[in-house]
């Protein structure tokens, strides 16, 4: 069963994801560009979470080379089907519409979502 990653594991992976692969130190600066938080603070998480299994490292260096355990496609489904079952009881409908009534979208993320929905209504 794959472990599912708090709020602050959450960020980690997103910077990783991103990034492919990185030290410590770099994560821990991308993070600190939005928020205030430690360095050891930085490297105890990413400790955790290479132990539960959403990180993986290269330890051949000095310095450890830290890169995802985890899928970003997959651990999105994931946590998307985990967040629709509990806090929508299942509806996309009633995520979809609360999601988008959140945020003003562009013209162009209004036609993305209608050629989304298109595709979607084929396939049925």
């Amino acid at each position: 069963m794959t472990p599912k990653p708090t709020e602050s594991e959450l960020e980690i992976l997103s910077i990783l994801w991103q990034l492919k692969q990185a030290t410590v130190r770099e994560i821990h600066e991308k993070l600190a560009e939005n928020k205030d938080t430690g360095y050891t603070t930085t490297l105890k998480t990413m400790q955790i979470m290479h132990t539960k299994g959403l990180l993986n490292r290269n330890e051949q260096n000095r310095t450890h080379i830290y890169f995802p355990a985890l899928d970003k496609k997959d651990t999105q489904q994931t946590l998307v089907k985990n967040f629709l079952g509990a806090a929508f009881a299942g509806s996309a409908k009633n995520l979809v519409m609360q999601a988008l009534g959140q945020g003003n979208p562009s013209r162009e993320e209004i036609e993305e979502i209608r050629a989304f929905l298109d595709e979607l209504e084929k396939d049925k």
